[in-house]
């Protein structure tokens, strides 16, 4: 087992992907390699970055690795709304994407913390 697999936080983010690829999933053909790629990759970067962060031989370094994991989730946040405004993501899609950008974030900005109280 790799260290990253007993991290909640990484468990909650490949969670967070699949959530993200069932939601994009509907989206039209046309947005294939836009909107629907776009979100896909920056959910799937939080997992990768919490993975190679913590294979990073100082907490300082694997911090970084969550703040760029955060942008990330932000990232999906803002493609959410547009997603929304333009009618390819559903109100109720969206609010729970939202919930789980708001709760994989929290997590990310807790482990976060701790990275640095302890560097």
């Amino acid at each position: 087992m790799f260290n990253f697999e007993k991290l909640e936080v990484w468990h909650q983010a490949i969670e967070f992907a699949d959530l993200v690829y069932s939601n994009t999933r509907n989206f039209p053909s046309d947005e294939r390699f836009g909107s629907t790629n776009q979100m896909r990759r920056a959910a799937v970067f939080i997992s990768s970055n919490i993975a190679e962060g913590s294979s990073r031989n100082s907490r300082k370094d694997f911090a970084r690795f969550i703040e760029i994991a955060t942008g990330s989730v932000f990232e999906v946040v803002s493609q959410s709304f547009i997603a929304r405004n333009q009618g390819h993501l559903p109100e109720a899609q969206f609010q729970s994407l939202y919930e789980a950008a708001e709760q994989q974030g929290k997590m990310l900005s807790g482990l976060r913390r701790s990275l640095l109280e302890t560097a």
